[in-house]
């Protein structure tokens, strides 16, 4: 299992809840095996700089990239882009148990 992590920051901070609403769609696109779009609740001590998270579990690389390919994500991503500041991405591989 693939499980990929994306974070984001608002450009402005009164828009985060537009860019939940352009992340949104994403959790029905169907090559998931789970995918969450969240507000971060920033009670971490150290840093809270992430505005929005992405969580999402793919079965495999086929999945994910086919997720990625999906119109909903490529419109997702062009309502979003121009909101957001930064975008820290990462994958990494579930091993199974």
């Amino acid at each position: 299992m693939i499980r990929h992590i994306v974070l984001f920051t608002a450009k402005d901070k009164g828009d985060i809840d537009k860019i939940i609403d352009g992340l949104s769609p994403l959790t029905t696109i169907p090559h998931a095996r789970r995918l969450e779009v969240a507000r971060n609740r920033k009670t971490d001590q150290l840093g809270n700089d992430i505005d929005v998270v992405v969580y999402g579990e793919f079965d495999s690389e086929v999945e994910l990239a086919a997720y990625k390919a999906h119109d909903l994500y490529q419109a997702s991503t062009k309502r979003v882009q121009p909101l957001r500041d930064m975008r820290f991405a990462a994958d990494y591989d579930v091993p199974a148990e």
